[in-house]
């Protein structure tokens, strides 16, 4: 498999809640470092699970999709409506907009590591001031583990 395909399968498997695919595509000792956080292959599955049921009608488009030896960068608009408790924010039935950028590096067939940044700002401003309130909030509490 080509490592664009690869990588874009990481986000492919996420949508569909595929999460047995989602591990098999993810390497063991795989890390993710993004807007803040740090997690091991375990709890970023369970994130993107959370993440998944919080959001329904998730779509995600691919705007860009550059590779340059075993990394490989991806721009993504993805849509959706918070209809789900996420990160301590309450359900707010808003469609969103969300725009962000990952890198996500490739070995064989494997992902082993990925940053990644959203426009989480641009994204708390659609949900709500009480949402942005409640993320940061969360962000200090989550730290503090």
């Amino acid at each position: 498999m080509e490592q664009k395909e690869v990588a874009l399968s990481v986000s492919k498997a996420i949508l569909n809640g595929e999460w047995d695919k989602l591990n098999g595509i993810l390497s063991d000792d795989f890390t993710y470092t993004g807007d803040g956080m740090h997690f091991n292959k375990q709890q970023y599955v369970e994130f993107m699970k959370g993440m998944k049921a919080a959001f329904s009608n998730m779509n995600m488009e691919f705007t860009h999709v550059l590779s340059e030896g075993d990394m490989v960068s991806i721009r993504f608009v993805t849509t959706a409506k918070h209809t789900g408790n996420f990160m301590g924010a309450a359900a707010t039935n808003h469609n969103l907009e969300i725009g962000g950028i990952f890198m996500r590096k490739i070995q064989g067939d494997k992902v082993v590591q990925e940053w990644q940044t959203t426009d989480l700002l641009g994204t708390m401003s659609q949900m709500g001031f009480g949402t942005l309130l409640g993320y940061a909030i969360f962000g200090v509490l989550f730290k503090k583990k």
